[in-house]
């Protein structure tokens, strides 16, 4: 099912079914998964939802930058970004932002994925000499408590992205940003009865 329209944005070309590529090598593709959703609360429960998702990518090796729930087209979305570390290379991050709508027994995702190319770390490096190594660092706010994983710090926030315009981590918000106006839902899809949280639809 292509449950999401709208997805094929200017300055991406067509690589693979469902998936495009820009100039600076940014993906973007869109997912149909025929399962029930992997989230750990439901949308309208957005502390437990943003605490789980803190814990899941931690564990994946990642750090949780950001997530909220925002309407794409007529339905509520989870709206996040990731960061992880590049595989195979000793610095550098990848970036993966993502809108993922879930249905009670299925979802679709449109995902952004953007790399650091180059010289990597000038963002933080940046940012740590302008507010200082004790300033630099923080708990993370969605889950004070978690451990391992990328560490949460105040250069990934978006008061950074107009003096970094063509950082991967920006380039992700604004392709958010632009999905978020662009992207419409089938109806087919909008039809088909809401997520109720994990577990609901197998009692």
């Amino acid at each position: 099912m292509r449950a999401l329209l709208g997805v094929e944005l200017p300055g991406y070309r067509a690589v693979d079914t469902d998936a495009w590529l820009n100039d600076h090598g940014d993906v973007l593709s869109l997912h149909f998964f025929d399962l029930v959703p992997d989230l750990p609360a439901p949308l309208d429960d957005g502390p437990a939802l943003r605490h789980g998702l803190t814990h899941f990518t931690a564990r994946a090796g990642g750090g949780l930058i950001e997530a909220s729930v925002k309407r794409l087209g007529e339905l509520p979305a989870l709206r996040q970004i990731l960061k992880l570390p590049l595989p195979g290379q000793p610095s550098g991050q990848a970036f993966i932002g993502s809108f993922t709508v879930p249905r009670a027994t299925c979802s679709t995702v449109v995902k952004i994925q953007a790399a650091e190319r180059g010289m990597t770390g000038m963002r933080e490096a940046v940012v740590m000499a302008k507010l200082g190594p004790e300033s630099y660092f923080r708990p993370h706010p969605y889950a004070p408590e978690v451990q391992g994983g990328l560490p949460f710090h105040a250069a990934d926030h978006d008061r950074w992205d107009a003096e970094f315009p063509d950082h991967p981590l920006t380039r992700v918000r604004r392709t958010l940003d632009v999905l978020a106006e662009a992207v419409t839902v089938d109806p087919a899809f909008t039809a088909l009865p809401p997520f109720a949280g994990p577990g609901a639809a197998r009692r």
